[in-house]
């Protein structure tokens, strides 16, 4: 990015910010320079997906540290959750997991496993979006959610990851990051959209 789209950027930014809710500037800030950090790193497909689980893991660690009676907080903070992990796994399913079971025969089961551990995040997504804050089960079903796409991440990111990468060159993770960049464009940001719907059924009969 160069220094005029940077100085734009930053400045529009700043007037986004001005007039919110302090708390909610610090939202914005911080997804913003998520979307500037996106735009400026590597469209290799391991970093992308890498960033991702950053972000999430960080809305895992507010979650968890929200305190009881912070039921407006939650509520927000697992609607942030349940759409990040909906555009996550779309892209995940629809881009990375069939090119790397077609490059790389031999992490078959890996991928497998990986898209049953995806259906378990989605069923509790659409759950999650559908039960209210104060709702008996709300906190349990989120750290239910949270415990399993932990594990998924750290699967992901000490075991599969690195078979991943000495699998495949730079020029391939590249090219398929591009292509997780397109489909994250049009992902569904909703359990309860179409494309999202679809995704959670095909990994029921499938």
């Amino acid at each position: 990015m160069d220094w005029r789209r940077a100085h734009i950027l930053t400045n529009r930014g700043k007037r986004i910010r001005r007039g919110l809710r302090p708390d909610l500037r610090v939202a914005v800030r911080r997804d913003y320079c998520l979307t500037e950090e996106r735009e400026n790193m590597s469209s290799d497909a391991i970093v992308l997906l890498k960033a991702d689980h950053k972000e999430i893991r960080h809305l895992f660690r507010e979650f968890e540290t929200a305190g009881d009676k912070a039921t407006k907080k939650k509520a927000a903070l697992v609607g942030r959750i349940v759409e990040l992990l909906t555009v996550h796994t779309y892209v995940e399913n629809e881009v990375m997991y069939p090119e790397v079971r077609a490059l790389l025969p031999d992490l078959e089961d890996d991928v497998l496993e990986s898209y049953e551990e995806h259906h378990v995040a989605d069923v509790l997504c659409m759950e999650l979006s559908g039960l209210p804050a104060d709702a008996e089960r709300f906190d349990a079903k989120t750290t239910v959610l949270i415990e399993s796409v932990r594990h998924h991440i750290e699967e992901e990111e000490e075991d599969w990851f690195p078979k991943v990468r000495a699998g495949l060159g730079r020029k391939q993770l590249q090219e398929i990051g591009a292509r997780i960049e397109q489909a994250r464009a049009k992902a569904p940001r909703s359990p309860a959209q179409p494309s999202a719907l679809k995704k959670t059924v095909d990994a029921v009969i499938s």
